[in-house]
């Protein structure tokens, strides 16, 4: 018994979802920043207002996907969450342009990305839901594709409203410009549209069906996926007490020496993973484990070799990502346009600017998306990632050395390639080592390496930036083509779930 391939227009509907996420999450990296200092934020304090969104993600994540584990109903087991999710994300993208405060619009921040999460998360467990071994690759590169289609169009957005349509990139002190205004209505619209399509035109297997694909595949393979067994109570002691132990000591070392108060936020989840270590150990010892909460901890302890090893390229790879999305406006409005004042000119026309090279980049990704499978076919799939996260680290390099703000597209050729190959070569790597009853958990665990980046980066790059670099926005992206870097060198180490244990 074996998984039914799809045909191209199959796969093509099953993906067509993403098109629509990445307009929303592309107007969101692409235009937050600049809202923030619209209402007035100074750039050495944009990363922290960044902070609520992926800390909401770490808990939403392995929820959303522990949670769609187990639904089955009329709409099947992931699409539930496709359906609600992009419903709230579209009602974030009305508010968040609109907002009169700057807390309205962190809240709104915070609501959009744990609904693009609700939404997104579920997607990566679907292609593995649906397809084939065979056609994962090619179901996981589809989705690259979409997101570099959606991200082109969600980042060239006001760009386009204010040269094509002659709509006002500019407002008074405390509004935000026209065209960023209707460029979130249009997004929010064209989200709510593609992830319906998805949800009304696929279908989904059964639990007991993907549970007898499961058992046929692993005895014709005569290998099949591990996990790793289940921790003892000594075990969750120990990240407990650790955990514990280290938020302290971060909150002491912040509170003696005046560090920047940002970093309490690092102490509190450390202390807050800790404190789940002890309740987990509780849990444990009491026979008290058939709850959702000792469930996932459990599998936060047991993930697989091959998501472990997976885990530190992730967290490189969104380290140098996030990096770039939080500084490429105010980097290029103030290397490139010469301008700090967010009111001014000078300053919006760079930030426009900055969403036609975001544009390119995804409209790169989206056309590598094609090219980096016949890559992995001529080098591996853990060569060509390390090769495409090299042109990226290239690419977010040549921001510092290119001055002419019309050439800066070149380096975005390398970033495109990172992006599109970040966005599919791990999980096409990961996908053979889950179990089948736990894809959307696992999926949603291999986030926290997503998220656990952004929030070390809205922590210690406002710091390290007025610290070491007189608060220029500009190595912040230096600092992202570091991370690139020995992201690209982990991969060497990643064991290939697909070979025999």
């Amino acid at each position: 018994m074996a998984r039914q391939r799809l045909s191209l227009l199959q796969i093509w509907n099953m993906c067509f979802g993403f098109f629509g996420i990445q307009i929303g999450f592309g107007l969101q990296n692409a235009n937050t920043s600049r809202i923030f200092q619209t209402l007035g934020v100074d750039v050495g304090h944009l990363a922290i207002l960044w902070i609520a969104a992926p800390a909401t993600g770490l808990l939403v994540q392995p929820i959303i996907g522990h949670f769609s584990d187990r639904t089955w109903g009329r709409m099947g087991r992931r699409r539930p969450y496709f359906f609600w999710g992009a419903v709230i994300t579209s009602l974030a993208l009305l508010i968040m342009p609109n907002a009169p405060t700057l807390w309205v619009a962190a809240a709104t921040l915070w609501v959009m990305d744990a609904s693009i999460n609700i939404t997104m998360e579920p997607f990566r467990a679907f292609v593995g839901d649906n397809l084939p071994d065979e056609q994962r690759a090619t179901g996981y590169a589809m989705q690259s594709f979409f997101i570099g289609l959606g991200a082109v169009l969600a980042s060239a957005l006001p760009w386009i409203l204010t040269n094509a349509f002659h709509v006002a990139n500019t407002a008074p002190a405390g509004h935000v410009p026209d065209a960023v205004r209707i460029a979130f209505y249009t997004g929010g619209a064209g989200l709510l549209l593609s992830v319906m399509w998805t949800v009304f035109t696929t279908k989904e297997y059964s639990p007991d069906q993907l549970r007898a694909f499961e058992t046929s595949e692993r005895r014709a393979a005569g290998f099949g996926p591990h996990e790793e067994p289940e921790p003892s109570v000594n075990a969750y002691i120990a990240i407990g007490v650790g955990g514990v132990l280290l938020g302290l000591a971060l909150a002491f070392l912040v509170w003696t020496a005046r560090l920047e108060k940002e970093l309490y936020v690092l102490a509190v989840l450390l202390l807050g993973f800790g404190a789940a270590g002890v309740a987990g150990a509780r849990f444990k010892r009491i026979g008290q484990t058939d709850n959702g909460f000792s469930e996932v901890l459990a599998d936060i302890f047991r993930m697989p070799r091959t998501m472990r090893q997976l885990a530190v390229v992730q967290f490189f790879s969104w380290f140098g990502l996030f990096a770039m999305w939080i500084y490429t406006t105010p980097a290029v409005a103030a290397v490139h346009f010469h301008a700090a004042d967010p009111t001014s000119k000078a300053y919006n026309e760079g930030a426009d600017w900055v969403g036609v090279l975001f544009a390119i980049y995804n409209g790169v990704a989206a056309l590598a998306a094609i090219v980096i499978p016949l890559l992995v076919k001529a080098v591996g799939r853990k060569a060509a990632h390390a090769l495409c996260l090299a042109l990226g680290a290239l690419g977010l390099l040549s921001f510092l050395v290119v001055r002419q703000p019309g050439l800066l597209w070149i380096g975005e050729i390398g970033v495109g390639f990172a992006w599109s190959s970040i966005l599919s070569t791990p999980y096409a790597m990961l996908a053979g080592a889950l179990p089948a009853g736990k894809m959307g958990v696992y999926m949603g665990i291999f986030n926290f390496f997503i998220v656990i980046p952004q929030l070390l980066a809205a922590t210690v790059l406002g710091l390290l930036l007025k610290t070491f670099f007189g608060g220029q926005a500009i190595f912040a992206l230096v600092l992202g083509a570091v991370a690139f870097a020995i992201a690209g060198a982990a991969v060497f180490a990643v064991r290939d779930a697909t070979q025999p244990a």
